[in-house]
């Protein structure tokens, strides 16, 4: 592993070194392209696999088959002749697939003949009255502690919200000896009569058993309350309860920490700064990529694979990231290409990861109260926005979330739109009677990442860059 690029230009840039990144990796490495893997956490994984190198959880069996199952591809891209940077920001990338990087405080530019985003999932803004109390967080930020640390809640826990995640973090944290109170499940009834044409391919998929075994192991231990529409974190200052409704009851549980998860999306910032482009996704109601069969998107020489192309789980994000190195080995190395797996087993290997997808999509489609708030609720965490203040510019001339900056100032935080963009969307929607895909998204440009001016000032100078800016 290196601590700064070793070249200026590559074959194949991977960003991601999530279960796509590191599949891609492997096989445009082992075809004998020059590969250079980025990523901006201490070690490879993702959010799937986790610090599976460092976890101090060794108990297999706590963590799960599914998440050791990365070992043995963290190992073969080790063993590879890809570069690999961790703790790398990239924070730009353009049509002409140049990547600014910043490591260590240093920035860089790269050039790449084909670039692969496997930039992974964000879990879906979850913005409910108080969910900005300090001792409320993600399920996947009370994960990521998990693997990293083995830290789990001794307090007076309470999980809300629903999807697979959900279950798979309460499973893991009992399984570390944690505590779990409640878990308060928001799925809509309706939901599961949606989700019936779609139930023959998820009982014949491996999600079926799986997530069956998990969802009663977690059951027996923790007293769990269906049909939940309404949600609201209580405290002054800290969180101090969870008030929930239920059908016709009303109930506040004492807590002292609420962790929230309604689903994952595509971390799609990089992407459409890059110009790629996206449509709104009408079942995983977020936006997507328009990619080909091979993760090849609208500019030339980009693709995307994993979760950023839409959301599909870790053994699709696999087979996604061979799919779109393949597609770079053939365009770039094509006697390489001859002795690789065929794309038409490839393919075929991802219409079976991605078997039963359809009925979890569907069953776990959150409910329009938990994704466009009301009120007083604070839409934009880091301008501290609220709903109202976003429907009031709305009624005074706001159109878009590219005009509601000038408004509100929302999605100009540290987090650049991760944490609001798609409420903000939804709601200005809504507002306005108009479609996602009408209202449109933040005009994302770079950086997509914060780094400091002094970055960009001591970043080398070519005489192009010189006559940009200085006329004479």
């Amino acid at each position: 592993m290196n601590a700064v690029p070793q070249r200026d230009a590559y074959d194949v840039v991977v960003i991601g070194a999530g279960p796509a990144g590191l599949a891609a990796t492997a096989s445009a490495s082992a075809a004998g392209l020059s590969t250079l893997l980025l990523d901006e956490n201490p070690g490879p994984g993702g959010q799937v696999w986790r610090a599976i190198a460092s976890t101090p959880v060794t108990a297999r069996d706590q963590l799960g088959a599914d998440y050791w199952a990365g070992a043995e591809l963290v190992g073969e891209v080790r063993a590879s002749k890809a570069e690999i940077i961790h703790r790398a920001t990239v924070w730009s990338l353009d049509r002409h697939l140049e990547i600014g990087i910043s490591v260590g405080g240093a920035s860089a530019f790269v050039k790449a003949r084909r670039v692969i985003l496997a930039t992974g999932a964000l879990e879906r803004p979850f913005p409910i009255p108080g969910w900005t109390l300090p001792g409320v967080m993600t399920a996947g930020a009370a994960q990521t502690m998990l693997k990293s640390s083995a830290l789990v809640p001794d307090g007076r826990t309470v999980i809300a919200g629903q999807g697979p995640l959900l279950w798979l973090l309460a499973a893991q944290i009992l399984r570390l000896g944690g505590r779990i109170d409640r878990i308060l499940d928001t799925t809509e009834r309706k939901n599961y009569l949606a989700a019936l044409p779609h139930a023959f391919a998820f009982v014949t998929s491996p999600y079926f058993m799986k997530g069956l075994a998990m969802m009663r192991e977690v059951k027996a231990k923790v007293p769990v309350t269906t049909g939940v529409t309404e949600l609201t974190a209580a405290g002054e200052g800290q969180l101090a309860g969870v008030s929930y409704v239920a059908g016709n009851r009303r109930e506040t549980i004492p807590a002292d920490l609420l962790l929230l998860h309604q689903g994952v999306v595509p971390n799609v910032n990089l992407a459409m700064a890059a110009g790629v482009e996206h449509r709104w996704d009408e079942l995983q109601l977020c936006w997507s990529p328009v990619i080909n069969g091979d993760g090849g998107t609208s500019i030339e020489g980009i693709a995307i694979a994993g979760d950023g192309a839409g959301i599909g789980g870790a053994n699709a994000a696999v087979v996604r990231g061979r799919i779109a190195a393949r597609a770079a080995i053939e365009a770039l190395a094509p006697a390489a290409a001859a002795k690789l797996t065929p794309m038409t087993a490839l393919k075929a290997a991802l219409a079976q990861a991605e078997r039963g997808r359809a009925f979890l999509d569907t069953l776990f489609r959150p409910a329009r109260q938990f994704r466009i708030p009301a009120d007083d609720t604070i839409v934009c965490r880091c301008e501290e926005v609220t709903a109202k203040d976003i429907v009031d510019a709305v009624a005074i001339g706001a159109t878009g979330p590219n005009q509601l900056k000038a408004y509100r100032r929302t999605g100009m935080g540290p987090c650049q739109g991760r944490l609001c963009g798609l409420t903000v969307t939804e709601l200005m929607a809504q507002a306005r009677g108009k479609t996602p895909q009408e209202i449109g998204y933040y005009r994302l440009r770079a950086p997509v990442k914060p780094i400091t001016l002094a970055e960009l000032a001591a970043m080398p100078k070519t005489d192009d860059d010189v006559k940009a800016v200085v006329r004479g």
